[in-house]
């Protein structure tokens, strides 16, 4: 059985998931729906799972979809460690532009569960670090919004060097540059 704890960002919840420990090494349940609906009270259906690789260094977001449908995720770590980082771009929100973070690595038996309308990216702090996502709606290259990770109006503290990014992140643009957008999106008022 897992537990649930709300942080500072209204719909960011981390999981605690209970380890199963022997001999062999160990198990956990990553994502039960039942659980999930009994302890943050909404329900999750996986609608795609996405694998993401990266070497030390590397910074993937800050990314956030504006689809009618919105689109939740579960994230976990499966190998390495990473920084992750949550962004509110709820316009509406009294946390708008506050970001938290959690570190998540490979043996902790932690995820975390990010609500529609909230910006996610992170920093891998060890080699060949893989993240696996579960998303509540597949990916629309055309509604999502990436804002870059190094927006000084978000100040996000980056807890080591930023060796590799894409391009895309890092032309990015300014939250300030796609706050209209933001605005208009369905899922930029906190419920």
């Amino acid at each position: 059985m897992s537990k649930f704890e709300e942080l500072a960002i209204k719909g960011v919840w981390l999981q605690r998931s209970h380890l199963h420990k022997d001999n062999r090494g160990f198990n956990f349940e990553g994502f039960k729906r039942l659980n999930l609906q009994q302890n943050i009270g909404r329900d999750f259906v996986v609608a795609q799972m996405n694998f993401s690789n990266s070497t030390l260094g590397a910074v993937r977001g800050i990314h956030t979809s504006i689809a009618k449908e919105g689109q939740a995720k579960i994230v976990t770590c499966v190998t390495g460690r990473i920084w992750d980082v949550v962004v509110d771009f709820r316009v509406h929100s009294p946390t708008f532009k506050k970001w938290l973070s959690v570190e998540l690595d490979s043996i902790s038996g932690e995820s975390l569960f990010i609500s529609e309308g909230v910006g996610h990216g992170f920093l891998t702090l060890e080699e060949d670090s893989t993240v696996v996502y579960l998303m509540s709606a597949p990916y629309s290259p055309s509604e999502e919004i990436a804002v870059n990770p190094r927006d000084p109006e978000i100040s996000i503290e980056w807890p080591g060097e930023i060796i590799h990014i894409s391009a895309r992140d890092d032309k990015a643009p300014l939250l300030a540059e796609v706050l209209e957008t933001l605005a208009q999106s369905p899922h930029s008022n906190v419920s």
